[in-house]
């Protein structure tokens, strides 16, 4: 949940010039990578929770909310390495990106808020509240930008 915080503030510009972008790159397949470890740890201590998740038909509410933000986050991370082979061009791109994105940190914040576990109420409240402003905040100016190069502004 921390790196979905740090995420859209890195590409937002907060961190200046391309050191934000690399670093914004490099952490989207750590999030990858996490949420596979995630899947993987719940698959060995539980394999048939793990089925009945993602065959959406668990009992538990926050699981359909883990998949969903698990296949957020990989078609985000599809859409970044079919940007070059469709040849997509940023406006485009930028908005399904950005939309991807939005589901999973929603999903996400969600299934994190429904898990009641080792972070305490309060904390996670914070994280989870800080991580939906960043997503918003960067949306909105991806959106924007979007908007503007569609109306053809600078």
């Amino acid at each position: 949940m921390a790196l979905l915080l740090v995420q859209p503030l890195l590409v937002s510009g907060v961190v200046q010039g391309q050191l934000g972008r690399r670093v914004h790159r490099v952490l989207g397949g750590v999030i990858c990578i996490a949420v596979l470890v995630h899947i993987g740890a719940l698959w060995v201590t539980s394999p048939p929770d793990v089925v009945d998740a993602l065959l959406l038909r668990s009992p538990t509410p926050f699981s359909v909310w883990g998949v969903i933000g698990t296949l957020a986050v990989l078609a985000a991370a599809a859409l970044v390495v079919i940007r070059r082979v469709f040849r997509l061009s940023w406006r485009v791109w930028a908005g399904l990106h950005t939309s991807v994105v939005a589901v999973a940190v929603v999903a996400s914040v969600v299934h994190a808020l429904l898990i009641e576990g080792t972070m305490g109420l309060v904390s996670k409240w914070a994280l989870c509240g800080a991580a939906l402003v960043a997503m918003l905040w960067v949306c909105g100016r991806t959106w924007r930008r979007v908007w503007r190069m569609r109306k053809g502004l600078p």
